[in-house]
């Protein structure tokens, strides 16, 4: 996948230079997770934002605005299924494509991810080509 790919409103004729690079927060509370889906996104030409936990997302989401949340399910306090649901009843938000990231797999989790709103279900631990794929799929949105 190509920087151009991940880069939103490429218009024809635009260079990449002049091209808005993708915005992705990525909210899981393992640093081990956190820092590999960054160092991956960031070297395809996204602006990763991370956050530790649900509340710290909602924090970052409305400063800093982004295209596309990833976020884990299983997390302290304010979990991944409350978080997406806040978001996805956000009206400034909804739109805002949600990949739940999970180590769960099973068909009532999926389920209940697609009732709060989910746009995508990814099961770690997910490859770089998973990752990005998620990405590409959602860039547009």
């Amino acid at each position: 996948m190509s920087q151009e790919q991940l880069n939103t409103d490429a218009g024809a004729g635009e260079s990449p230079a002049e091209n808005k690079k993708l915005r992705v927060l990525v909210v899981d509370d393992s640093a081990t997770i956190r820092r590999s889906a960054e160092t991956m996104l960031s070297s395809e030409g996204c602006e990763v934002i991370t956050a530790e936990n649900g509340f710290e997302a909602l924090s970052k989401i409305t400063r800093h605005r982004p295209n596309l949340i990833f976020v884990d399910i299983m997390m302290p306090r304010l979990d991944g299924y409350q978080t997406c649901a806040i978001i996805k009843n956000n009206v400034e938000f909804r739109d805002t494509p949600v990949v739940m990231l999970t180590s769960k797999d099973g068909l009532f989790d999926m389920a209940r991810g697609r009732v709060v709103g989910s746009d995508q279900y990814l099961t770690k631990p997910f490859t770089r080509e998973e990752l990005l794929s998620a990405v590409k799929q959602h860039a547009a949105s």
